[in-house]
Formats: structure tokens, C-alpha cells, sequence
């Protein structure tokens, strides 16, 4: 009986230590795709702050709280369980419909450049001041997501494309809540870094107030600097699908050349091995730069061709 019981609680522990280990494969798992979705979720953490200007201080957490629902109803009860069922069924479309994220992304990342030099830029949203305006920009704000929460699960699903089903399903749903924890808790933070600034400054306290003004003095900048590198983000990870993706469809020629150029530097002492990233990157982003120019072109076309036709 003794001789049992012992038994029983060995299995017991190894189970435990197997199910200690799936969590830590699922969690590792989860990070690892969550880091190769890096820029889409740069991008919609620079996206949001836009949805609340307008709000008054008290509403803008609300709002943000009820963005974030709407962003992980988005990832749970809609992109989820379709993506699941495309890498179940039909894998070799994950592929293509990634190229077309990407695709998309590298638009976005040229647009942006575009808006720059020519100084185009999108009217600012019209300033909240009743509820069903609320509601507008709720809505709108989770369409804009519901695109970008795509390009995360996708990009996440296809770094762990070869797991078992039940893992990926496991794998993606820590990817939603990460994500939607950490892009949402960061716009929480910007939004309301102004709000902090302004009460650091007028405590009595030097230092505090020293603080409160550097925080209010440094979010437009800090917004900025967060734009940028978005616009940078959204054209390396575009163009790194395309790149990849182009290969995996049987065009080898072009990843060969830049595969090429990273094993021409990944010798260097020291460096090699930063080098041969900065050569992909920059190559990728090069790359999403270009199509994404051909798309926004296209884009800008097709209005003038239709406004020439009705005249």
C-alpha cells in the first residue's frame, strides 16, 4: 500500500513537472512570437493616443478601458478561432495572407513617409463631447484595431506554426492578453503622463515640480519620437514578411542576396553578428519601403483617374 501511494505521488510529481514545463514552453513560446510582432504593436501603440484627444481627463481611461475590450474581443472571438482553423486546414494560406499584412504595413510605414515630405497629414479627429461621439470613437478605434490585431496573431501564429494545435491555441491566447495588456497600459501611461506632469507641478517641492514640467514639456516629443519609430517599425517587419515570405513561395533570388550581404559581414570580430542584423534590416525595411510606395501611388491614383472620369 506504502509501496503504492509512493508510486502515485512520483506520478503526481512528474506530472506536475510536466505540466510546470508546458507552461514554461507556452510562455517562452508566447514572448518569442509576441517580440516578432515588435513593430505592428509599436504601431498601435502609437495609433491609440490619438483616439482619446478631444476627451475630458476623466473619460480618457474609460474610453481606453473600453478600446482595450473591444481589442481582445477582436484577437479571442474573431481572429482567433479563423486563424486557428486556416493553420488546422488550409496552412499554405498563412503564407499569403501574411505577405498581405505585410503588404499593408509597408503601405502604412510609406504613407507616413509620404505625409512627411509632402506634408499631408490626416485632419485630427474631431474633439469628443457626448457620449454618442464616445461611441463613435470607440468604434472607430477598434476597426483600426481589429486590422492591426490581425497582423499580431498572424505574425505570432506563424512563429509557432509547427506546434500541436492545443499549443498554439494556448500559445495565442497568452499572445492577445500580453499584447493587449502591454499596448494598452502603455497608452493608459502616455495619455495620462500630462495629468501626472501637471501635479508634480504644483507641489511645493523643487524637485517635483522640476519633474512635473519635464513630463509635460516632453510628451509631445516623446509622442513624436513614438510616431517615428513606428513609421521605421512598420517598414522593417512589412518588408521582413514580404522578404520571407517571397522566398517561402519559391523566389528565392532576392533572400539570397541579402543572405549574401549577411554573411559577408557576420564574420567582423565583435560586431558580426549586430552587422548581419543591421544588413537585414535595412534591407527589409528598404524593401517595404518600395512596395509600399508602389501601393500608396496606386492608392492616390485611382481617386484622380475616378475624379477625372466624372468630369
Amino acid at each position: 500500500m506504502a509501496g503504492g501511494l509512493v508510486a502515485l505521488l512520483d506520478d503526481i510529481a512528474a506530472l506536475v513537472k510536466l505540466a510546470a514545463a508546458s507552461v514554461d514552453d507556452v510562455g517562452a513560446a508566447a514572448a518569442r512570437a509576441s517580440v516578432k510582432a515588435t513593430g505592428v504593436v509599436v504601431d498601435d501603440t502609437a495609433v491609440t493616443p490619438r483616439y482619446v484627444q478631444g476627451l475630458h481627463p476623466e473619460r480618457e481611461l474609460p474610453i481606453i478601458k473600453r478600446i482595450a475590450v473591444g481589442s481582445l474581443r477582436n484577437k479571442l472571438l474573431i481572429i482567433l478561432p479563423v486563424i486557428m482553423l486556416l493553420s488546422q486546414f488550409l496552412p499554405w494560406l498563412l503564407t499569403p495572407i501574411l505577405m498581405l499584412g505585410g503588404t499593408y504595413l509597408a503601405y502604412e510605414g510609406a504613407e507616413k513617409v509620404w505625409e512627411a515630405v509632402t506634408g499631408h497629414h490626416e485632419e485630427d479627429l474631431p474633439t469628443v463631447v457626448d457620449e454618442a461621439q464616445e461611441d463613435t470613437v470607440v468604434s472607430g478605434a477598434v476597426r483600426t484595431d481589429f486590422i492591426l490585431s490581425a497582423e499580431i496573431m498572424v505574425i505570432a501564429l506563424n512563429e509557432v506554426a509547427d506546434e500541436p494545435f492545443l499549443a498554439r491555441l494556448a500559445i495565442l491566447i497568452v499572445v492577445a492578453l500580453l499584447i493587449t495588456g502591454l499596448v494598452y497600459g502603455v497608452v493608459a501611461l502616455i495619455v495620462k503622463m500630462d495629468d501626472l506632469g501637471l501635479r508634480l507641478a504644483q507641489r511645493d517641492s523643487s524637485s517635483s515640480q522640476a519633474i512635473g514640467r519635464a513630463l509635460v514639456k516632453g510628451m509631445p516629443s516623446l509622442l513624436s519620437l513614438l510616431s517615428t519609430v513606428g513609421i521605421a517599425a512598420m517598414l522593417w517587419v512589412g518588408g521582413h514578411i514580404l522578404l520571407v515570405g517571397i522566398d517561402e513561395l519559391g523566389w528565392h533570388a532576392l533572400y539570397d542576396v541579402v543572405h549574401t550581404m549577411e554573411e559577408a559581414v557576420h564574420g567582423v570580430a565583435g560586431v558580426g553578428g549586430l552587422l548581419a542584423w543591421l544588413v537585414n534590416t535595412a534591407a527589409s525595411a528598404l524593401l517595404g519601403l518600395v512596395v509600399g510606395a508602389v501601393v500608396v501611388a496606386i492608392m492616390h491614383l485611382i481617386p484622380r483617374r475616378r475624379g477625372a472620369a466624372t468630369h
